[in-house]
């Protein structure tokens, strides 16, 4: 998990920085420096190539370029004394300046596309068309809460129907675009089922967003027996399907984990199906609760689809895949900022982030959630903060607009306020990860 949020941050940073570090060469600025990671006192590795020196700070908590003749976080003011060098970031012409400004916005937004364009290529899109969930919805404790029950048919949510069977969507729907009713079947029955004030702040608290409000029902049915555990050793075969475990029914593999967690280095009797004839079998559960066997895969169940893309094909739908995702995240950002979702519950740190990779290393989340934060990295640094990019374009664009620039000495305290504004919002973030991680 360490490994790939790393590996993904320094991807990020390292690109960031090289839309400021060729936009400065282009326009014949120097640099003096190019780190991955910062390096207050001392760096881990730096070597001086021409004017250049190149780093990695042992503080990953970004990266930077020094420019020659900016006034940036570093607090560097010495060169102020002395009239502008040719070279120098202040003396070039004001639209220069800003090309090299978004240098590295540009190359994050471009570096998102990128990623979502070649996900679609490399692996295309599985996907379960809604008409094929033919068993309908398995209702999760939050959906359960709703009015949601096992079976149920998502027909529709204010009046928007569902192409795709995604346990997601409702909660976008809900959170986002403040959904009033779900239109469900039930039974054969169609009705609406009204979504109770409130629901949206509920969906947003970080300990619901873990949650689901419905997942996809699977039979219990044994796809293998795994050696040396409590299945092998009371008989289960490939193909059993699982009834009931001592006198609750099971209608669904999903009601396992909680029935069994009960039972922890407990024996129980478990009925199962094996064929047409019905016959019960004895584990004893081990420490975790589990019997010990992998259930059906879910492509043996239902049908999906899957849907390939060329590449010419995947450019428009990486791009639509990529706005998706900067636009979700703007609207969650918004809806923070608005007061309509908690920042306590919904900021998180570098903690919070890194748990979204997960502990098993797989390329396509990787690549897909990299995406999100070069297109979510983009978007931020574009905000009208000193001492963030969007803070300097604003100091430029003011220039080119008035033909008055700003003087160094307001930049210099503008840039002090955005950055102590900043690290007090980075401590806050990371901060609340670790009051989370002691609360757990």
């Amino acid at each position: 998990m360490i490994g790939q949020f790393l590996l993904s941050l320094s991807i990020l940073i390292v690109l960031h920085e090289c839309g400021h570090f060729f936009t400065a060469r282009w326009f014949g600025m120097r640099v003096e420096k190019f780190y991955l990671f910062f390096d207050p006192w001392f760096s881990l590795v730096k070597k001086k190539i021409g004017d250049t020196e190149y780093g990695i700070g042992w503080l990953p908590l970004g990266g930077y370029v020094k420019v020659s003749g900016m006034v940036d976080e570093s607090m560097d003011l010495d060169h102020l004394k002395q009239a502008p060098q040719p070279y120098e970031f202040r003396a070039k012409p004001a639209w220069q300046r800003l090309i090299n400004l978004l240098g590295g916005v540009v190359v994050n937004f471009i570096l998102g596309f990128i990623i979502f364009i070649g996900l679609l290529w490399a692996y295309g899109e599985k996907y379960l068309p809604m008409e094929n969930a033919t068993n309908g919805i398995y209702a999760d404790s939050l959906g359960t809460r709703m009015g949601l029950k096992t079976g149920d048919k998502i027909l529709a949510v204010d009046g928007k129907k569902p192409e795709q069977f995604r346990s997601g969507f409702l909660q976008h729907e809900i959170v986002f675009n403040n959904a009033k009713s779900i239109q469900i079947e039930r039974n054969g029955q169609k009705m609406d089922l009204p979504i109770a004030e409130g629901m949206s702040t509920e969906l947003g608290k970080r300990t619901n967003q873990v949650l689901q409000l419905y997942t996809l029902p699977m039979p219990a049915i044994v796809d293998s027996v795994i050696k040396g555990k409590p299945s092998e050793k009371a008989g289960f075969k490939k193909g059993d399907k699982i009834l009931a475990v001592n006198a609750d029914p099971v209608q669904f593999y999903n009601d396992l984990p909680k029935l069994l967690a009960a039972h922890k280095n407990e024996s129980v009797a478990v009925k199962v199906l094996r064929g047409q004839d019905t016959t019960v079998l004895s584990p004893t559960l081990d420490a975790d609760g589990k019997i010990g066997f992998k259930v059906i895969d879910e492509d043996a169940i239902y049908h999906f689809n899957t849907k390939d893309y060329s590449f010419l094909e995947a450019i428009p739908a990486g791009l639509k895949n990529g706005w998706d995702n900067l636009t979700l995240q703007v609207s969650a950002l918004g809806k923070i900022v608005s007061g309509k979702l908690s920042a306590k519950e919904n900021l998180g740190g570098f903690g919070s982030i890194a748990q979204q990779y997960g502990k098993v290393w797989n390329w396509y989340r990787f690549w897909f959630i990299t995406g999100v934060l070069s297109m979510v990295l983009g978007f931020m640094n574009l905000l009208p903060i000193p001492a963030l990019d969007g803070g300097y374009v604003v100091f430029t664009l003011w220039e080119m607009i008035t033909g008055n620039k700003p003087s160094d000495k307001f930049i210099e305290k503008a840039v002090t306020i955005g950055f102590f504004l900043l690290l007090g919002l980075l401590l806050y973030v990371n901060g609340m990860d670790v009051i989370r991680g002691f609360s757990k």
